[in-house]
């Protein structure tokens, strides 16, 4: 990992991607589900003013369309000099995860973003959902299995029309990674799941590491006050004693952690000072023993599945090969 130019947010370079100099270790999430489009532009135009260069959105948040005006208004402003310096992300929504299907939806996400190509393009899932329109949660009954050769040939046209520099996957297991290389022609260079210091993700990360992966965590700091995050990691008496000792906060214990682990992270935030704050992390480091103390935290995942419930366990069990 180096440094990104005069940002000093960190560098990592993406397997098989083509053309860019590589990703910044900490994004910009934007997650949400509803409508608030002012909110984020305006959020977003700040983040790129304090030196965020990446921007993780999906086909599903909504977002997309603010995202991608908020990109315009910063390079007409020349708060960043090209598009090139921006590193964008966005996800196929599973009613889109068919083939002849994924280019299109592609398509549209760069429209949306007003874009000629992504960063990084991701499966959301790895399951499908009957075609149509984008729905979250997704009924029980319009759940598909992913045809992983068809769509994942798909993704890797995509990325040779050049309408992508990278693809990956989101929420997939030790297990569904394996059959996917198992028939990439291209691999998946990113994968990009729920991690943080109550859900560690250990052997998930070492698989990753050894098939050359970069993990990214989304729910970084547990998603507290969204439907499906929890107070585990805010709330955490153990974090907060580690974030004094070093005069910081439980948020950057807990990017500093990740990072330590050497993933990713895309934490959300539309307030100036705490995105300021979470830049905050590069500088200083967790001891051994700060390491080992969260080492031995209770684990928990929360964000069970898209289908807003995680209640069938049968389906539980086929979407997490016994990984949670």
């Amino acid at each position: 990992m180096t440094a990104a130019g005069s940002e000093c947010i960190p560098i990592v370079v993406l397997s098989s991607s083509v053309g860019h100099r590589g990703m910044p270790v900490l994004g910009f999430g934007t997650a949400s589900f509803r409508s608030d489009s002012d909110l984020l532009k305006t959020a977003v135009l700040e983040a790129i003013k304090l030196g965020y260069r990446h921007f993780d959105t999906a086909a599903i948040y909504g977002s997309e369309q603010a995202l991608g005006e908020a990109i315009a208004e910063a390079l007409k402003q020349g708060l960043v000099g090209s598009r090139n310096e921006l590193f964008i992300t966005t996800k196929l929504w599973c009613s889109d995860a068919h083939p002849s299907l994924v280019i299109p939806a592609l398509k549209k996400s760069l429209q949306n973003l007003q874009l000629e190509y992504l960063d990084l393009y991701l499966v959301h899932w790895p399951f499908s959902a009957k075609p149509g329109k984008l729905e979250y949660p997704i009924k029980e009954e319009d759940v598909m299995p992913l045809d992983y050769n068809s769509v994942w040939a798909d993704m890797e046209e995509s990325q040779r029309l050049g309408l992508t520099r990278s693809i990956g996957v989101s929420n997939f297991t030790m297990k569904k990674l394996q059959n996917l290389l198992s028939c990439a022609k291209i691999p998946p260079s990113v994968n990009q799941v729920e991690m943080n210091p109550t859900w560690q993700q250990k052997k998930l990360i070492d698989f990753c590491k050894t098939n050359n992966i970069i993990v990214t965590a989304y729910s970084p700091l547990g998603a507290k006050g969204t439907a499906w995050g929890s107070n585990n990691v805010m709330d955490n008496q153990v974090l907060d004693d580690i974030a004094k000792a070093h005069g910081k906060s439980v948020a950057q214990v807990s990017l500093r952690w990740i990072y330590q682990q050497g993933a990713t992270s895309v934490p959300k935030s539309y307030s100036k000072d705490r995105l300021k704050e979470n830049l905050d992390i590069f500088d200083w480091e967790l001891t051994q023993e700060d390491l080992h103390k969260i080492s031995q935290l209770p684990q928990k995942k929360v964000n069970l599945d898209a289908l807003g419930d995680g209640t069938n366990p049968k389906f539980l069990e086929e979407l997490w090969d016994g990984e949670i």
